[in-house]
């Protein structure tokens, strides 16, 4: 069976200061196998993958394993403030 994907409560804040910031935001969160929450594109055309935790959250032992086989950027982030210093834009 599988597992209900769960959003935490400031991932909703964070994709709209990304997206005021001026970056493309698809959440990912649904596709579970520890896949990061957000694929993001920053205004200057990078793209990375978003992780959201609440502040005092951790990575699953299923993320940290996906996150050290991905070979492109991820950002770990708990605020608006280090989403937005993870694109670039502050």
């Amino acid at each position: 069976m599988r597992r209900i994907a769960k959003t935490d409560s400031n991932q909703q804040i964070i994709v709209q200061a990304l997206r005021d910031a001026g970056c493309t935001v698809q959440p990912l969160h649904q596709m579970g196998g520890g896949i990061p929450d957000l694929l993001v594109a920053t205004p200057s055309g990078e793209t990375l993958l978003v992780e959201v935790k609440s502040a005092k959250g951790s990575l699953t032992p299923e993320q940290e394993q996906w996150i050290s086989r991905w070979r492109g950027r991820v950002a770990v982030v708990r605020t608006v403030e280090e989403a937005l210093a993870a694109v670039g834009v502050n």
